[in-house]
């Protein structure tokens, strides 16, 4: 079960993100506001599901890469992400 969270910081906001390396294709779920589940093909290997979380997102949320950082949970399955502006 994932928790409600979401949080305004002075670069941007905070969500989780609950990833799904080694699924079948790269998709986002979104739960609500400030939770989504990442499917990502890559697997959990050398940071490959990051990068891959990192990438897919910025397509969803139509930025920049370089505007999304990995805060917490860098190696677990569920993420704290902060998307600057």
């Amino acid at each position: 079960m994932l928790c409600i969270f979401f949080a305004q910081t002075s670069n941007g906001v905070k969500i989780i993100v609950k990833a799904k390396p080694g699924s079948k294709e790269d998709k986002i779920e979104k739960i609500d506001q400030s939770n989504y589940i990442v499917y990502v093909k890559a697997p959990p290997i050398d940071g490959k599901a990051n990068a891959a979380i990192i990438k897919l997102l910025a397509d969803y949320f139509d930025i920049s890469q370089s505007l999304i950082e990995i805060i917490s949970g860098y190696t677990a399955r569920v993420k704290v992400i902060e998307i600057n502006n």
